[in-house]
């Protein structure tokens, strides 16, 4: 299993950094569709569906969605005078509003569970809601000041993976040496608080290193390390809300396409809230 997980990272790495500053903005934009698709799938999963004629609907059904928006927001056009679209900044402020609505979901597990477990179309729902924002952000963030800077939008989903990478590591290594009380064990039992914390110190270390090395005027530190915190929090509310539709599908993984890993929603769980979130935050006060 480890040896999977390690030869998988090997290649998810350097493909992964070819497709953030290497790919022209349509492709990345296909790619980082397909990628949702894929999590589509494997959310259909959670849903309930077994036959693979009704997981595919749900699936082209995303697709569907996906691309009317990418007719109605096209990548190139997302920004207009370094200020991300009016409308499509609607749709963050709903992303945020889920998110806090996921946090509640999560944290009364499993007692509201009975609000949206019996049929389909809650938890589809609560996918497109997930999801799409994901896409969305993804896009936004790879094309934000891309005129001025081709790089500029590459380096702020890295900064996003960074925020997100060092929580994990920040949470791993603290929860392992530390952690003694259960952050919420009816959705996962092995997180702790004392993990959660750990995270969300790494991760304001991690913007803080960068505001230092990027030569971030100081008065915006204090900002972007609040920023930060908020990020990371609801980075592992992502993890957690997939944690808890796996346990009530039965699932241990969302999939099985990347050998030792698991799914790609096991691996992007955290990204689907820090991505849009980022977004919304980067719109409403960073590019201000």
């Amino acid at each position: 299993m480890l040896k999977h997980r390690i030869m998988t990272s090997l290649v998810l790495a350097p493909a992964a950094l070819a497709l953030v500053f290497y790919t022209p903005l349509m492709v990345f934009s296909y790619i980082a569709a397909l990628i949702v698709l894929v999590g589509a799938w494997e959310w259909s999963g959670f849903m309930g569906l077994k036959k693979i004629i009704h997981r595919s609907l749900y699936v082209v059904l995303i697709g569907v969605i996906l691309s009317a928006l990418h007719l109605h927001w096209p990548i190139q056009t997302l920004w207009q005078d370094n200020k991300l679209l009016s409308d499509a900044n609607y749709l963050f402020t709903v992303s945020v509003a889920w998110w806090l609505v996921a946090t509640a979901l999560v944290w009364q597990y499993p007692s509201m569970s009975k609000s949206w477990n019996k049929g389909i179309l809650m938890r589809a729902i609560a996918g497109f809601l997930t999801l799409i924002p994901l896409w969305l952000a993804l896009n936004a963030l790879r094309s934000a000041s891309y005129n001025e800077s081709t790089l500029h939008g590459s380096i702020l989903i890295m900064i996003v993976l960074g925020i997100v990478w060092s929580a994990d590591v920040g949470a791993y290594f603290s929860g392992k040496n530390f952690g003694k009380h259960k952050l919420m064990p009816n959705v996962s039992p092995n997180k702790t608080i004392e993990g959660l914390a750990g995270g969300v110190i790494a991760s304001t270390l991690f913007i803080l290193i960068f505001c230092y090395f990027a030569d971030v005027a100081k008065e915006k530190w204090f900002l972007y390390a609040c920023v930060t915190v908020f990020i990371a929090i609801f980075s592992a509310v992502g993890d957690l809300l997939e944690s808890m539709f796996k346990r009530e599908a039965g699932l241990k993984d969302s999939g099985r396409c990347l050998p030792g890993h698991g799914g790609i929603l096991d691996r992007i769980d955290s990204l689907t809230a820090a991505a849009p979130i980022f977004v919304a935050f980067y719109a409403w006060t960073i590019s201000s």
